[in-house]
């Protein structure tokens, strides 16, 4: 199996994925983070992928989003973007919106 066809599996397995820096209990740079504790504050499931653990899946998911750095996180197999635009769409509501649209349960959606 092709790097693409691993990240391509991933995307289309899992509601939601983050490809990050370090794992999801122990990121391994700020940006990664961030995005890490807005997914834990919504209450969303996600797929946490360490890009630290393989040369070929830091490259590969550049290439495969054509977005050049990382954390990337992916929703319903759709690309969101990056840590800014992922803080952006939160602190706008977005995000909360993007998931419940997509059908994604949260912490969030079950209060409302």
């Amino acid at each position: 199996m092709s790097i693409s066809q691993f990240i391509d599996n991933e995307i289309k397995s899992n509601d939601v994925v983050l490809f990050m820096k370090g794992t999801p209990q122990f990121p391994m740079c700020g940006f990664s983070g961030q995005v890490v504790q807005i997914l834990d504050h919504i209450g969303v499931p996600y797929k946490g992928l360490n890009v630290l653990d393989s040369g070929d899946l830091r490259e590969g998911i550049k290439q495969y989003s054509n977005w050049p750095t990382v954390p990337q996180l992916y929703v319903k197999g759709e690309f969101v973007g990056g840590c800014d635009i992922v803080r952006e769409m939160f602190q706008a509501g977005e995000l909360q919106t993007l998931f419940k649209d997509k059908g994604v349960a949260s912490k969030e959606s079950a209060r409302a």
